[in-house]
């Protein structure tokens, strides 16, 4: 074919680079590769990029281990190199391909997640160059031995797609996936205060516990969920329609030390933590990782994913019923995982199947 016929039948030409070798340079390198798969999932982990700080964390994190400097160098060759998959065949769907780009940190000394405080008072040592709608977006970079935190994001909170990103590097390096693990390490039980150190909340609410038990000093579910609607419905910052049948079964379900399917009120007495950061009686889903943490439980991204998915409203708030049954439903699920554990010790780790089998029959 001629030049001239090339022309006039080709408007475009795209040249495919195999290798991470840069098309000038004629040093050939023999890479090292570390490829992991993950999605955003809105509610959860599409966090959005740095703009976004409150949820900008919730984001998928990698860490990434430089230890070998490069070949007569005191630094580290690396490339990284973002894709979002299977857009191609959602534009049938009306949906064209998300704006992604991706920062990198020093890491910190912690092996979980990185929170928000961190994002907030560190900068990035490295970041694509700029957030743009194409299938795939890589930069090449020189970083000293060390160890990093790779953040993959788009560029908006709460838009969702399956990504797949490669690390390479001259020598082997070293990365993980950050808050994959799955377990808790559940404190004892508080013990009751004594009748005379009570507080004042705690005689009332012994008084509401004794009109509604009877005889016998134990209520059953009804009689709880009437209990607790009375005494949370007197507290100004939680705003909720009061507690389902179901919350109450779960509740009676991890407190009922001596099986008799009632609650004594010394058993009633439990401890719940409240993340509600603006006072509406709601916590947004994506800090729900971080007020399991505080309650002893730790859960990988797909978990979280699913928990967000079946509590979460379109707002991706959870209410204060959502939130009491998915952290009583969670603590009673890791104690059946805790008793069934032959080493005798209260840490719980679990893999997904385990999870998943509990979580259908707690």
């Amino acid at each position: 074919m001629e030049f001239e016929d090339f022309k006039r039948n080709y408007d475009k030409v795209e040249i495919c680079n195999m290798s991470p070798d840069a098309l000038d340079d004629d040093t050939k390198r023999n890479w090292e590769v570390n490829i992991f798969e993950g999605n955003w999932i809105r509610g959860s982990t599409a966090g959005g990029c740095r703009n976004y700080i409150d949820t900008f964390w919730t984001n998928p994190q990698f860490k990434l281990e430089l230890v070998d400097a490069d070949d007569d160098d005191d630094v580290c060759s690396v490339v990284i190199a973002l894709m979002q998959k299977n857009r191609r065949k959602l534009r049938k769907e009306g949906l064209d391909l998300e704006t992604i780009g991706f920062a990198v940190y020093e890491a910190p000394e912690e092996d979980d997640q990185a929170g928000k405080d961190f994002f907030r008072y560190h900068p990035s040592k490295a970041r694509s160059r700029t957030y743009i709608n194409v299938r795939e977006v890589s930069e090449r970079f020189t970083l000293p031995p060390g160890k990093y935190l790779l953040v993959p994001t788009t560029f908006q909170p709460h838009h969702e797609a399956d990504f797949l990103i490669r690390i390479f590097s001259e020598k082997k390096a070293d990365a993980i996936e950050m808050g994959s693990n799955v377990d808790a390490d559940l404190p004892e039980p508080p013990m009751p205060s004594p009748p005379e150190e009570e507080t004042d909340e705690e005689k009332g609410l012994r008084r509401l516990f004794e009109q509604l038990a009877g005889s016998d000093q134990a209520i059953c579910v009804r009689e709880l969920q009437e209990m607790l609607n009375g005494v949370l419905s007197r507290r100004k910052e939680i705003k909720f329609e009061g507690l389902s049948l179901s919350t109450c079964h779960s509740i009676i379900n991890l407190m009922d030390v001596d099986n008799t399917g009632k609650m004594e009120f010394q058993e009633f007495k439990m401890l719940f933590l409240s993340f509600d950061t603006d006072r509406s009686g709601k916590m947004s889903s994506y800090e729900l990782r971080t007020a399991l943490s505080a309650a002893g439980m730790q859960l990988n991204n797909k978990i979280l994913q699913l928990i967000g998915l079946r509590f979460a409203d379109d707002n991706y708030d959870i209410d204060f019923d959502d939130y009491l049954t998915c952290i009583v439903r969670l603590e009673n699920m890791f104690r059946v995982f805790q008793a069934m554990d032959k080493s005798n010790t209260r840490r719980v780790k679990m893999n997904i199947m385990q999870f998943l089998m509990l979580s259908m029959n707690v």
